[in-house]
């Protein structure tokens, strides 16, 4: 396999008025081509943040984050974001999809950023929402969706530019534990046919199953479980 993204001496200090905290402690990482990866950890550990530094979201402290040979660490802001866009999914607890917009438009949203050719990024959001059992809800409002369709609708969304890496932050920490283990299976089901690298975060032991390797990130320090 390939290395997809390599992490070196990775830091996160965040300064308050009366002391600077270290977050994430000279953390070293690194997935390759089609891995699968699971975080643990308590919570308030980093480990969002440590997904938002990977994704490009929030900015290191020190260290370098190296996607691709190309180190992300250093991008101007526009490049930064042209690099998320087109290179990261993004999966939330919070499906975050806009209201006034259908689950088809939500899923082409990304697309369009990318590529004005409705015509196509409608072809594109049809396949995925077909291939994820929302063939029937396209047309649907996220008020007239379930929780777990919602988060069906987010996981179609983040792989709609053929993202390198999905990151998935919480996914099912809103859902009930039937739903939760339907978009778990689903998540690694479609990531594992469409050839994606994926990094969850969850609290769940269900998905220590199904990674292919673990970690749980403590005082700062990720270590392989």
């Amino acid at each position: 396999m390939d290395k997809l993204l390599e992490v070196k001496s990775l830091v996160k200090n965040y300064i308050t008025e009366s002391e600077t905290l270290r977050i994430l402690k000279a953390i070293n990482f690194s997935i390759e081509s089609k891995e699968k990866v699971c975080i643990t950890g308590e919570s308030g550990s980093g480990k969002s943040t440590f997904l938002n530094l990977i994704g490009g979201l929030d900015r290191a402290t020190s260290g370098s984050i190296i996607f691709e040979n190309q180190e992300i660490t250093n991008l101007e802001e526009d490049d930064l974001t042209d690099f998320r866009n087109k290179k990261i999914g993004f999966i939330f607890q919070d499906h975050y999809l806009l209201e006034e917009f259908t689950a088809l438009e939500n899923v082409m949203i990304p697309f369009l950023i990318n590529d004005f050719n409705r015509e196509k990024g409608m072809e594109k959001a049809l396949k995925l929402l077909e291939s994820i059992g929302m063939k029937k809800r396209t047309g649907h409002f996220p008020s007239q969706l379930s929780g777990g369709e919602k988060q069906r609708v987010a996981i179609a969304r983040s792989f709609i530019n053929n993202p390198g890496l999905i990151l998935a932050d919480e996914p099912t920490g809103n859902l009930d534990e039937k739903n939760a283990q339907a978009v778990l299976e689903l998540l690694f089901d479609i990531t594992e046919k469409e050839n994606h690298s994926l990094i969850i975060v969850s609290h769940s032991s269900q998905i220590l199953k199904m990674a292919g390797k673990s970690y749980h990130l403590e005082n700062g320090k990720l270590n392989l479980i």
